[in-house]
């Protein structure tokens, strides 16, 4: 094992404060820097600082990976290991750290060297590992049962050789020619290869008849018989081998505290990506061996089994996790719940479901919560839209502390600096996050409010109410709004408006979404007359929420065009168009994957960590002792981190919003918030 300041000479893996640096030949390949002494890297990965879980606690062991082949993945993964501590003999944890370097050109290297826990594997131990493969796969029932009959084979296969040979001798002596036995097996080989050199032959037609036999028992054998053979039972049943233990049957008897996930799709994508962030372990239960071994080869961690069979949740060691997270249809969430209740009934299962019967039957079914994502982000645009007041709408509580968004179009904040508004002065509250054009910004005093802000509050009950009866009479608007698509976002969007007294129109293709709304209008969004009818030219505001990423982009440089001045948000369906719809003229994008993967995240987490929207979190640490005694506006905690201080907790006592002269003691608990980087660095 290596510890801080070790160094290996023979690849150059150099350990210290700072982190990891690999050299190669004396040269930097990588580290802080990623720029090699002898030429421009064209890939790099940065050191993994020695800190937090990346280390052994008590011997700084760490586990390293290092691929020099030039062509290595373009991605850089880490994931938590366990390694026995040779500082005490007590077992630490740390995090094992893929490097991965890419070189160019007189850089590059045709070999492989590779580091794991401080020891380099050579050629010689490379070869003891592929023989430890062979050892493993023969130890299989099938295997040995392939083996002996493709061993069988090989024997009739002798036995026609020594046949063959005692026949040529006997025809040879039969027409007066004497060869030796080693020249009988030659000839049998050459003909039964069809090589056939010519050197030696028969003069007589029995000869050359024999001659015919043993080259058409030789094709059928050594071109057709042995090749099949061999790869039916041998070839074929390796293969499968190493595949399956690239997409396992069951999980190891010790893993625990990790998400069953039934599906992949954008919600569950982004809360694996999350998972990841927070070193929790998650695996994709799949039916089908090659989609299992496509989703490991792009880096996710999967089981093969039936979702629907006891036995597969059995080898997923559902007892031992932390949640199943169901994703699919309403019927197949429902059928996986009863499944999952079969064998274990305390594992917490959260599903997703369309419509509120739904719900019902998968609480009935065990389920022990269910989301309805699409009602969810319909009130979510709706609280995001510049109509009606701008009251301030909460989207989340941690103990009594609440968290709210209130949009400042058209009220009096605009124009004005955050230290202007005075704001914490007048009514106690903290602005924590500004969302502009769909990202969050962390405020600071100079932060400007725009028309298009949307300020993230954090307060009290009392305080949000006193900053309500402030702005409720502004930003009133009689115009309808305009929401295009009325699916079950878009019909969730106009029940949020409906409960705020607000007027809109639901411009929707389809007739049959939109039966018995006196207020829908049945047509295509892409149709100028139909936009109109809908009322676009005087509409404050337009909501797509069709589910079809490429249909939402192109409606919305149409409304943009047709509306320069109007506030325009969007659904994307997938993370990856967000940006695409921002650059259309979206001023909000709302990403369905990843207000997914925020509540079920924080149904995993609820005690911890609760996630506000995409990338804001809420958040308790214990004060630090560096920190006791010191006031918080000298623990400069928000610049050094970019965390806010909403509250400080001391025995039952919830302090909210305090003063920023307020004096930290000993046994304190810091509740934040802040991004999930800023909750890195605190």
């Amino acid at each position: 094992m290596f510890g801080p300041g070790a160094r290996s000479e023979d690849l150059g893996l150099t350990i210290n404060g700072d982190g990891i640096r690999v050299t190669l030949d004396g040269a930097d390949v990588a580290g802080d820097a990623g720029v090699c002494k002898q030429g421009t890297i064209t890939e790099s990965t940065h050191a993994y600082p020695l800190v937090g879980p990346s280390a052994c606690g008590s011997c700084h062991a760490v586990d390293v990976s290092f691929d020099a082949m030039g062509e290595a993945p373009r991605n850089t993964s880490a994931r938590r290991g366990e390694h026995r501590c040779r500082a005490g003999g007590t077992v630490g944890r740390t995090r094992q750290a893929h490097v991965t370097v890419r070189f160019p050109g007189s850089l590059r290297t045709p070999r492989a060297v590779e580091w794991r826990g401080g020891r380099k594997v050579s050629g010689g131990q490379v070869v003891k590992s592929f023989i430890s493969q062979i050892t493993a796969f023969l130890q299989s029932r099938t295997s040995q049962r392939n083996v002996r009959l493709l061993l069988r084979y090989l024997g009739i296969f002798f036995l026609l050789i020594v046949f063959y040979s005692i026949g040529f001798h006997l025809l040879m002596l039969r027409e007066g020619q004497e060869f030796s036995w080693l020249t009988g097996f030659y000839w049998t080989l050459t003909v039964m290869s069809t090589l056939g050199f010519g050197d030696i032959t028969f003069h007589t037609d029995l000869g050359r008849a024999f001659s015919m036999v043993v080259l058409l028992t030789g094709m059928i054998s050594l071109l057709v018989v042995l090749p099949f053979t061999f790869i039916e039972f041998f070839y074929a049943p390796y293969m499968k081998a190493q595949s399956e233990a690239r997409a396992p049957r069951r999980l190891e008897p010790k893993t625990t505290g990790h998400v069953i996930v039934t599906d992949l799709n954008p919600v569950t994508g982004a809360l694996i990506e999350k998972l990841g962030r927070y070193e929790r372990s998650y695996v994709i239960l799949t039916p089908d061996l090659s989609t299992a071994l496509e989703r490991h080869d792009l880096g996710f961690a999967v089981m093969v089994g039936e979702p629907d069979l006891p036995e597969t949740f059995e080898k997923a060691r559902v007892r031992q996790a932390a949640m199943v997270v169901l994703t699919q249809s309403d019927v197949i969430n429902t059928n996986i719940t009863s499944t999952v209740r079969e064998v274990s009934p305390d594992i917490p299962i959260l599903a997703t479901a369309s419509s509120a019967a739904a719900e019902e039957i998968l609480k009935l079914a065990g389920a022990t919560q269910v989301l309805r994502l699409d009602e969810m982000m319909g009130r979510s645009l709706a609280r995001r839209t510049i109509a009606g007041d701008a009251r301030s709408h909460v989207i989340g509580s941690f103990d009594r502390l609440l968290i709210a968004e209130a949009t400042a179009s058209g009220t009096p904040l605009v124009g004005r600096r955050l230290f202007d508004s005075r704001l914490r002065e007048s009514l106690g509250i903290t602005v924590v996050g500004v969302w502009e054009r769909g990202k969050l910004q962390t405020p600071t005093s100079e932060t400007e409010i725009t028309p298009s802000s949307i300020l993230v509050l954090a307060g009290s009950a009392e305080q949000l109410r006193r900053y309500d009866e402030l702005f409720c009479i502004y930003n009133v608007s009689a115009a309808p709004l305009l929401i295009v698509g009325g699916g079950r976002v878009g019909q969730a969007t106009a029940a949020a408006f409906c409960s705020r007294n607000l007027d809109y129109r639901i411009l929707e293709r389809d007739a049959a979404n939109v039966q018995g709304d006196k207020r829908a209008l049945v047509g295509d969004a892409a149709d100028l007359d139909n936009l109109n009818a809908a009322g676009i030219p005087e509409a404050p505001a337009a909501i797509i929420t069709t589910h079809d990423d490429d249909t939402n982009v192109y409606l919305t440089i149409l409304c943009r065009r047709l509306r320069p001045d109007m506030q325009i948000l969007s659904r994307a369906t997938h993370e990856r168009n967000v940006s695409t719809l921002h650059r259309a003229g979206a001023d909000f994008v709302l990403s369905y994957g990843s207000m997914g993967a925020n509540v079920i995240f924080n149904a995993l987490r609820h005690a911890d960590v609760l996630m506000l929207a995409e990338g804001l979190q809420v958040f308790r640490i214990p004060l630090p002792a560096a920190l006791a005694g010191k006031s918080i506006v000298e623990s400069e905690i928000r610049p050094q981190t970019g965390c806010s201080i909403v509250a400080v907790r001391q025995d039952d006592e919830l302090l909210i919003n305090p003063e920023p002269a307020t004096t930290l003691v000993a046994g304190m608990e810091l509740i934040l918030i802040g991004t999930v980087e800023d909750e890195t660095a605190s």
